[in-house]
């Protein structure tokens, strides 16, 4: 059986690329692919020029990867990892470790079995910025982590990416904190693209409208127009790439009365939740 469905996207060097979606739309497997961890049974991935299934040490040594349900050495202590990890990059930088685990607050000789998940997932980050990768992997970064830490490392990671231009390629289905700082992105649902581009063209382009709900109104069906269709009390919601114009354009050919129709103002979140629906 197929996970995936005719997924094409390119993550541009010095960029915040989001790949979004639901638990289970794919987000974990594409990664794997990308790393080399799985093999596409069609197509092809290609990363920092080479193929995603034969990355060679020099360039796996460039890229930074947090991965879903990483593990680390419970028994070794917040020093004993940055001297033990430092060996392995060549662009090692140790301030940038301290910087993340000193926000903390713990000793460096408390081991990491002796940390909260949260800290826990604080330290594996600081492993990940000090290697100064040229691409940094972030699947599914909020796992284990409270709103404090998710808001915490959003902000350390905008202003790392101002700093060293890294290329950021993030998973999440968490999206509302990283709107501030996602370029690009691809929505994902059920392994297909539900929408692949500029973040900002997205929530220009992705509307949402109320008008009164009427028993017309709820023969409307979802489709290529009306991407989302919900009734909810007295009022029938709308999603969809289209204008006022255009829904009310649309909704006449229907015989669907609008008299009350108007253009709801959406964040993020709530664009997302109207693209990929709420169950």
């Amino acid at each position: 059986m197929d996970v995936l469905h005719n997924i094409s996207f390119s993550v541009q060097k010095g960029g915040v690329f989001g790949l979004l979606g639901k638990n289970g739309a794919g987000k974990t497997t594409i990664i794997n692919i990308i790393m080399g961890f799985l093999r596409p049974t069609a197509g092809f991935c290609r990363v920092l020029g080479e193929p995603g299934h034969a990355l060679s040490p020099p360039t796996r040594s460039r890229i930074g990867l947090l991965h879903e349900r990483f593990i680390q050495y419970d028994f070794m202590s917040i020093a004993e990892l940055e001297r033990y990890y430092a060996g392995f990059y060549p662009r090692w930088e140790r301030e940038l470790f301290f910087d993340l685990v000193n926000r903390l607050q713990v000793p460096y000789e408390r081991t990491l079995g002796r940390l909260s998940c949260g800290q826990r997932s604080q330290v594996v980050l600081g492993l990940i910025v000090a290697q100064r990768p040229d691409l940094m992997i972030l699947d599914d970064y909020s796992m284990g982590l409270d709103v404090g830490y998710r808001r915490l490392f959003v902000e350390y990671l905008g202003e790392y990416v101002q700093k060293y231009g890294t290329t950021i390629l993030i998973t999440s289905h968490i999206v509302q904190e990283l709107d501030p700082i996602i370029d690009n992105l691809i929505i994902l649902d059920h392994g297909r693209v539900c929408i692949s581009g500029r973040k900002q063209a997205f929530m220009e382009e992705f509307q949402c409208f109320s008008f009164e709900r009427s028993p017309s109104a709820e023969r409307l069906e979802e489709g290529e127009m009306l991407v989302r269709v919900e009734h909810v009390g007295g009022r029938t919601l709308v999603h969809g790439f289209i204008t006022g114009a255009e829904l009310a354009g649309y909704l006449d050919a229907h015989g669907v009365s609008h008299e009350t129709l108007r253009r709801l103002p959406m964040n993020f979140e709530d664009a997302f939740i109207g693209l990929t629906g709420k169950y």
